[in-house]
């Protein structure tokens, strides 16, 4: 997240962490484009670079788990931003366990939930998966400042920005 043109330069929104499970393979990445789209039905879609690893088992996921992090939660936000896991298991130093359909939850992240995919819609270099949720999870006093765009400018993505 370098660079940014002057369209980017007006912006500051939310960065999540998602992650997935397909086939035994678990993967997880940050992302910065991600909204509630729908509030009856609730949706909510979450947009994966083809570039990246996450987006590879994502294809093959029933369901992503989408974690909101905290401003001052910059080792998760290096370690699925900055790094691939075509190199490393981003999950072995970090806790987290199943959620349903055995999508991966971070323990450390304030809330999150877990969306069935819906569907998928090509975006360009970005495919969006559209999201209904179906577990929610929020810890007592989570509501604080999350990680946004701006607390992240100095990540290098693992994968090269398309």
């Amino acid at each position: 997240m370098t660079d940014l043109d002057p369209f980017s330069d007006l912006l500051d929104y939310p960065l999540y962490v998602v992650t997935a499970e397909a086939a035994g393979e678990r993967a997880g990445c940050l992302v910065g484009f991600g909204s509630q789209c729908s509030i009856r039905p609730p949706r909510f879609m979450v947009w994966l670079s083809r570039a990246n690893r996450t987006f590879r088992v994502a294809e093959q996921a029933e369901r992503l788990t989408v974690h909101l992090l905290r401003g001052d939660q910059d080792r998760l936000a290096r370690l699925f931003g900055g790094e691939t896991g075509d190199h490393i298991d981003k999950f072995a130093d970090v806790p987290w366990h199943p959620g349903p359909g055995g999508s991966p939850v971070l323990d450390e992240a304030p809330a999150w939930f877990v969306g069935r995919v819906q569907d998928r819609i090509d975006g360009g270099d970005h495919v969006g998966f559209l999201l209904a949720p179906e577990t929610v999870s929020s810890v007592a006093g989570s509501r604080t400042t999350p990680l946004s765009l701006n607390d992240a400018l100095d990540i290098t993505p693992g994968h090269p920005v398309n």
